[in-house]
Parts: C-alpha cells; structure tokens; sequence
C-alpha cells in the first residue's frame, strides 16, 4: 500500500520538530490511545491507513486539515482510486448526468454525502431536500470546499437545518453534517455517494463551474466514498446552527 508521493503527515512533525517517540507520546495523549513509533512510521510512508480517532488526534497535533495531512493516503481510498479501479459507467450528456445524479439521492436510506460548492442545479438540490425531510434515518454530510460558489446552494444549505437541527442526533448519530474547509492549496473534490452508488461528475474543459459529463460508480467504490467524505467533514470546521449556515458568504467567480 505504500506511497511515492510527499508525506505531509511527516513533513508535518519535522516542523515541530518531534521524533517519532515525541509524536507518539503527543498523540496518545491527545486520544488516549496507545499508538507507537512503528504505527506513526508506516502512516507517515502510507504504508497503513491512520484510523478515525487517531486522525483526529494528529489533525489537533499538528494544526493542520485532515485533507492535507493525509492526502498521501487517501489517494489511494478516495476519488482517485474509485475512478482508477472501479469500473464505472461514462455518462457524457448533462441531462443523464443529472438523472444519474437525483437518482444516487433518490435511492439513498442510510447514507448520503455531498462534496463541493458549486451546486446549483434545483432538481437535484430539490430531491436531497425531499430525501432529509422524508427519511429521519439518513445520514446527510455535506463538505463544502470554501464558501458557496451559487446563491441557489447557500439557500439550499438553509433549508437544510431548517429541516434539521444539525446539534440533533438520532439513535445517537448525528444526521446532518456541514462541514467547511478552508481551500487553502486543498483541491476541491465534488462526488455523491450513498451507501450503494455514487457519481463523481467531470468539469468540463471550458470553464471550472461547467459539468457536462461524469462516471456513476457501483457499491464498493461508493462505500470508500462514503468513508472518504465523512472523514472530511469530521476534520473540516462543522457549521453547526442555523446561524453559521446563514451566515456563510456567497463566494462568487
């Protein structure tokens, strides 16, 4: 499983200048856990896969998004493995697209997740609004990469808590997760995922709003996307109340 790629997660605790006995010794403290040198090594080379609490631990650690500490590793588990092994299916007319898309939300009972800011498109707004209101048992996480891009999805994300209270849990879960992140040198991902498919639309050569074409991808590489987005909202910062969503500026091209 390892990784050409830069470490950052290494990089991360050279600037702060721990060992690797220091780092451990850190992080144990921050999650109560009992990680040691050997674990830190093999997250650091991408050799294993760092678990939730210890992200989380290592997120507060270092001061950092989960996105960039852990890039070298969940481009093995995110977006870019989905489309390099799953076989998927090409959809290159919009309206397809936007079938393929409202369906994924359609078929959704346990898990639904949203990435990007970019979303404007009111049927497929419409029918995650439908799938909240319809079905208490769904989990919706949505991670937004910087502030709404569309005035339609800032209104869309209100509806939303207006539906939900976002501090509720049910069967102590959470159900609605808003999560921001700062853009940063963060690449926007955009996918929709449900406990059984998911559809990773393409930007259109033209222009980076424009999406005319995208994959739909079946259950296993819908379930790592699943896992994949709500390991980014869990370190991006959580809008919370109605009063943070509101709030959220509409950030225009």
């Amino acid at each position: 499983m390892g990784t050409s790629g830069k470490s950052e997660l290494k990089g991360a605790r050279l600037e702060k200048n721990l060992t690797l006995e220091e780092a451990a010794a850190e992080l144990n403290a921050i999650t109560g856990g009992t990680s040691d040198t050997s674990q830190l090594s093999a997250w650091e080379s991408g050799r294993r896969r760092t678990g939730l609490r210890n992200r989380r631990g290592l997120v507060e650690l270092y001061n950092k998004p989960n996105e960039v500490l852990f890039s070298h590793q969940d481009g093995q588990y995110g977006v870019a493995q989905a489309l390099h092994q799953a076989q998927g299916t090409l959809i290159t007319r919009w309206t397809d697209l936007l079938d393929a898309m409202t369906s994924v939300v359609a078929g959704a009972k346990r898990h639904l997740v949203v990435t990007g800011s970019r979303s404007r498109e009111k049927a497929y707004l419409d029918a995650i609004e439908t799938a909240v209101a319809q079905n208490p048992d769904l989990v919706h996480t949505r991670v937004l990469y910087g502030p709404p891009r569309h005035p339609e999805l800032a209104e869309h994300l209100v509806r939303l808590v207006e539906l939900r209270d976002p501090a509720a849990r049910r069967n102590g879960v959470r159900t609605l997760s808003i999560g921001l992140v700062d853009r940063g040198e963060t690449v926007e991902r955009f996918f929709l995922a449900s406990e059984s498919q998911a559809v990773v639309p393409l930007s259109s050569l033209h222009t980076a709003d424009g999406f005319g074409c995208g994959i739909v991808l079946g259950v296993a590489a819908a379930t790592g996307l699943v896992r994949h987005g709500q390991e980014a909202c869990t370190a991006a910062r959580l809008l919370g109340t109605i009063r943070d969503v509101r709030d959220l500026p509409v950030r225009r091209r």
